[in-house]
């Protein structure tokens, strides 16, 4: 449903901050949303954790829910199911897609099983122990390490060395017991966002340190977004490929999806992030910018996505 009528969407809680490693981030989303949202004359109030929403939910004020919870319980279908429940409209993915999508491991198995194109990669599940001799029997370094739930490069580390695998696995595992190991692609990053259906034009991503972290994420100035980040055919598949991969973990509403190209050109689906950052540096906000859509539409149109019936 599209709707140019405020009055429509009733009362919007803006659900940020809450209590995961993203913290600080969704605070950042979610004041840059709502006061978005205000400008456009939505009914709209922050509310800060699931614990706070669900109690004023139970109260009957609000009518819908825009989530920028990052990570997780807002972004691993906890808060989707806990909303189902309430029949509560929201935006973005339902439970399936947010549950999949946050799981790092089970959604390189899906992709790999429909033949989509993702690294070579290991899972050291929670009761697994972290031999370092085994993974280098099946995968050769350089390779990157990461936490299986955990979103913006929380955790993350790349490891060129054995003893650098072993402390890298070590730090992942402080922020979840189930690793992903991956092979280390050499080349170029990139993201496709994608909004109610369609892919935004694509961003390269260029890290002054040349690896793109949680500090360069957001506390560097120095990281260059090039917009488009690459055309032609080439931004065709791989914004066809970014499609079927979201499409394929049960995402829908509004996302991203994460992608390196080696230097034989092929991609690699790296994962999807379904409530993706807001903020003044977030990746999302600058494609839609290149389409043609400021941010207060953006947040608009993403609010939209919360009359989209649920299965």
């Amino acid at each position: 449903m599209n709707t140019k009528d405020p009055s429509k969407f009733g009362r919007v809680a803006v659900v940020l901050g809450g209590d995961s490693a993203e913290r600080e981030v969704s605070l950042k989303s979610g004041a840059g949303v709502l006061a978005a949202l205000k400008s456009r004359g939505v009914d709209a109030h922050g509310i800060d954790g699931i614990p706070a929403l669900l109690d004023a939910l139970r109260a009957g004020h609000f009518a819908r829910v825009f989530n920028i919870l990052h990570g997780r319980g807002g972004e691993d279908g906890v808060l989707q199911g806990a909303l189902d429940a309430l029949g509560v409209p929201y935006t973005g993915s339902g439970v399936l897609g947010s549950a999949l999508t946050m799981d790092k491991c089970r959604t390189k198995q899906i992709w790999q099983t429909l033949g989509l194109p993702t690294a070579d990669y290991l899972i050291l599940r929670e009761h697994d122990v972290a031999d370092v001799d085994h993974v280098l029997q099946k995968l050769s370094l350089p390779l990157i390490v990461k936490p299986s739930r955990e979103g913006s490069t929380v955790g993350i580390q790349r490891a060129f060395t054995r003893e650098e695998l072993a402390s890298a696995i070590a730090h992942a595992r402080t922020h979840d017991r189930e690793v992903l190991i991956e092979r280390y692609i050499v080349g170029d990053e990139y993201t496709v966002s994608i909004l109610a259906g369609q892919a935004l034009p694509v961003i390269r991503i260029v890290p002054a340190t040349g690896f793109y972290d949680y500090e360069a994420k957001y506390l560097r100035n120095d990281t260059q977004y090039i917009c488009p980040g690459i055309e032609g055919d080439a931004a065709h598949d791989m914004q066809a490929e970014a499609l079927l991969a979201f499409d394929a973990v049960g995402a829908s509403g509004w996302g991203r999806v994460d992608v390196m190209r080696d230097r034989d050109g092929r991609n690699y689906l790296i994962e999807v992030n379904t409530t993706p950052g807001m903020t003044e540096k977030s990746l999302v906000p600058k494609a839609a910018a290149q389409a043609g859509i400021d941010y207060p539409e953006l947040c608009w149109r993403i609010l939209e996505t919360s009359f989209k019936e649920r299965g």
